[in-house]
């Protein structure tokens, strides 16, 4: 415990953010890495807890207090590697990562929370800068081949560790560049795409074969991949989106997020733009959906110069604070302001979308809307909801983003091909990551659904160790479900 008396002097101050006149104006990354003195302030305030609930709340299982006192202790190559052992890319994690740890942090109790996420970001770039993070290819090989299907931060995640464990790895992606979602979901001012690059070649360094523009299932078959390789491990994200089957739903200016979002991260890497360009400059526009994505919608369409832009959901307003029904250390269901809605945005919640309205073009003019009364949930029951009476209107909008989630991976093509069970969610079906087919794996959005990018990062390290397992019948790879699972055992 590096300062026992720091979660007392010091309070939580975050990483210092760019002005939003200025912002708004690029696409550069708007939250800047602490100083050396506020990290070390920061770091000063973990408690060193008996039982530290972060590591819990951490799905990758990240030894939060020990690399804290690290920092503390001006030790940044202990701090990074305490921070690796558990986290292959911390630079991701230390951006775009809500921080679930820090919700359930100790301190979260009664004070806030410690800064872990912005103390992580800290500590991988002060690595980097100091030449800590080296390529660091296996000593010996087992001539086994892995294929890893989707660049994503699962499948990076898999590909890292099965290289670790010597075994020859080749990573398929059917976009022009490697990242997945990292590259074509999250927008630049989020996640800048030299930090994806600066990743990738230590990884090239270390062994690891990447193929973009690889469409497998159309270029590289199935069968083919389960003649050439020994295992198979599908790290695809879930990537249909869901729909909103309303009157007008086929009007020009009626998109997915997912087709609006990777447009702007293709311009912005001198990328090519595939398919009808979207713009939001001079429109009126309307984010259908009250999430992350719907949030990247906001700052981007903000920087394209948009007239309006409103974000719409169906949800009641969430409260303001963390509520009984959510208490520490859970996950607190709360308002979250995201920095693109500090940009500019009106948000209105129990809203629903009745029907795009167009003009004799087919052209988007409106959104037709009407206030909801939600029921308080009965006990084994699901929430309902009616209509307000008389709260129907039209809203002027030329251009509404549909981006309300996402039901499963895509099925056509190499799902099919390979034959692989799928639960009733539509996402490939697994036990301990491995499919109805033995040598293939699955891991991420494509197994779990859609979900957080730390979560992505946990399975493919997971996913990674059965795959070796499957190989070579015992493995030395970290597990954080066998850690918890020992931590149980040890606890009875």
């Amino acid at each position: 415990m590096g300062k026992p008396t720091g979660f007392m002097e010091f309070g939580r101050e975050l990483p210092t953010k760019r002005k939003i006149e200025e912002r708004i104006k690029d696409y550069k990354e708007i939250e800047l890495t602490l100083s050396d003195a506020d990290a070390k302030k920061q770091s000063a305030r973990c408690m060193d807890c008996g039982v530290p609930f972060c590591h819990n709340g951490c799905p990758l299982g990240n030894i939060i207090p020990e690399f804290n006192d690290a920092v503390y202790d001006s030790n940044w190559e202990y701090a990074y590697q305490i921070l690796a052992s558990t986290n292959n890319f911390p630079e991701f994690t230390g951006r775009i990562c809500p921080a679930p740890c820090e919700a359930s942090c100790v301190l979260g109790i009664n004070k806030p929370p410690v800064t872990i996420e912005a103390i992580e970001r800290y500590i991988i770039e002060t690595a980097y800068s100091r030449g800590y993070v080296k390529p660091n290819p296996p000593a010996n090989r087992t001539g086994k081949k892995v294929a890893v299907i989707g660049s994503g931060p699962a499948g990076l995640a898999a590909a890292a560790q099965l290289n670790k464990a010597g075994h020859w790895v080749t990573v398929f992606e059917r976009a022009d560049a490697i990242g997945g979602l990292l590259r074509y979901g999250i927008p630049d001012f989020k996640l800048e795409k030299w930090v994806i690059d600066r990743r990738v070649r230590i990884m090239e360094e270390e062994g690891i074969q990447f193929r973009p523009s690889t469409n497998v299932g159309v270029d590289v078959k199935g069968t083919r991949l389960m003649e050439e390789y020994d295992a198979v491990v599908l790290c695809g994200g879930s990537t249909i989106p869901r729909d909103l089957p309303i009157p007008g739903r086929n009007l020009k200016g009626v998109h997915f997020a997912m087709d609006f979002l990777p447009q702007q991260n293709a311009r912005n890497g001198g990328r090519p733009v595939k398919g009808e360009e979207i713009w939001a400059t001079g429109k009126n526009v309307m984010v259908i959906g009250g999430g992350d994505t719907g949030s990247d919608c906001v700052g981007t369409s903000n920087r394209h110069g948009a007239k309006s832009v409103t974000q719409i959901e169906l949800l009641p307003m969430p409260p303001k604070e963390r509520h009984d029904s959510t208490p520490w250390p859970h996950w607190p269901m709360m308002l979250r302001t995201s920095t693109s809605h500090e940009e500019g945005c009106e948000r209105q919640f129990a809203i629903l979308t009745k029907e795009f309205v167009g003009d004799e073009s087919d052209n988007l003019k409106a959104v037709k809307l009407v206030d909801l009364n939600w029921a308080k949930a009965e006990p084994g029951k699901p929430p309902r909801f009616e209509e307000v009476p008389g709260s129907e209107r039209e809203i002027p909008c030329e251009l509404a983003l549909l981006a309300m989630g996402f039901l499963h991976p895509q099925k056509e093509g190499l799902i099919e091909q390979l034959g692989v069970e799928l639960d009733e969610r539509g996402n490939v079906k697994s036990k301990h990551y491995q499919t109805s087919i033995d040598k293939v794996f699955a891991a991420g959005d494509m197994r779990r659904g859609q979900s957080l990018v730390v979560w992505a990062i946990s399975e493919g390290r997971e996913a990674a160790r059965q795959v070796d397992l499957f190989l070579m019948g015992e493995s030395n790879l970290e597990s954080q479900e066998l850690g918890l699972l020992n931590l149980a055992t040890a606890s009875a």
